[in-house]
């Protein structure tokens, strides 16, 4: 089934990079009006989306922070008059350290914007759908959401928990025309995966080796599995954790 979006609006945090950025042109190409979310503003993400006949607007925020939070939704309101799709992507890794190791600090920064600012988000966004009658949220967990990763215990606690987050919405807003679902990205080429690998094509190699389809994952193939459950053809699906990762969870 053709996806189309055409009068619809949605908002994507961690909209200028990687995963985010996929997304908000996959959106804009398919007829959707963008609110794009991050820190700094990406000028190819707009040429692209101008260049493909979309419309968006770009919202400086830090996914930690409620008022910022509050703020990209009443903006995306006021400047499109309605919010049909979120997707719930910005997110942080932290530093590596094994369990006990790892900082006070850095656990509160990482659940701070991965789960914290998830939360947040749906927060403000589901009365505006509430009031439409209709809306679908995607969150962005992880692979690592799905299985422990020894080294990164912040990051994988708060991507289990929007999981469970996301469950709980699914079935809070169901009857009320809301779908939330969830996806998980596996080892995808973005800026996280060039901080983890050093853009070491060695250390990229090995991660290729462990995937069972043979290769790394692109971005774009996550903005279409966001995309599908945004669109119609997912209609009877919610609550559901969709694992983008090559196999790489079946093993």
């Amino acid at each position: 089934m053709e996806q189309t979006f055409k009068d619809k609006v949605a908002l994507i945090t961690g909209g200028s990079f990687g995963i985010g950025k996929a997304t908000a042109i996959a959106f804009a190409e398919r007829g959707a009006s963008v609110a794009v979310v991050d820190w700094v503003e990406d000028k190819e993400t707009f040429e692209t989306i101008q260049r493909a006949g979309g419309k968006a607007i770009f919202l400086k925020g830090d996914m930690s922070k409620e008022e910022d939070i509050k703020m990209m939704v009443d903006k995306t309101i006021e400047n499109f008059g309605r919010l049909d799709y979120a997707f719930n992507n910005a997110g942080v890794e932290g530093i590596t350290a094994i369990t006990h190791e790892c900082t006070n600090e850095n656990w509160r920064h990482v659940l701070s914007i991965n789960l914290t600012g998830v939360w947040l988000c749906m927060k403000y966004q589901i009365p505006h759908m509430l009031t439409q009658g209709k809306g679908s949220i995607v969150n962005n967990a992880s692979i690592a959401g799905l299985v422990g990763f020894p080294g990164i215990p912040a990051y994988v606690a708060s991507k289990h928990a929007v999981i469970g987050l996301t469950k709980n919405a699914a079935l809070e807003y169901g009857k009320m025309g809301i779908r939330v679902n969830v996806v998980c990205p596996g080892v995808i080429k973005t800026p996280m995966i060039d901080r983890f690998t050093g853009k070491s094509k060695e250390v990229e190699k090995q991660f290729e080796s462990m995937e069972p389809i043979g290769r790394l994952g692109e971005p774009e193939e996550v903005a279409d599995a966001v995309l599908w459950l945004c669109s119609d053809a997912s209609s009877f699906v919610t609550g559901h954790s969709l694992a983008v990762d090559g196999g790489w969870v079946a093993q």
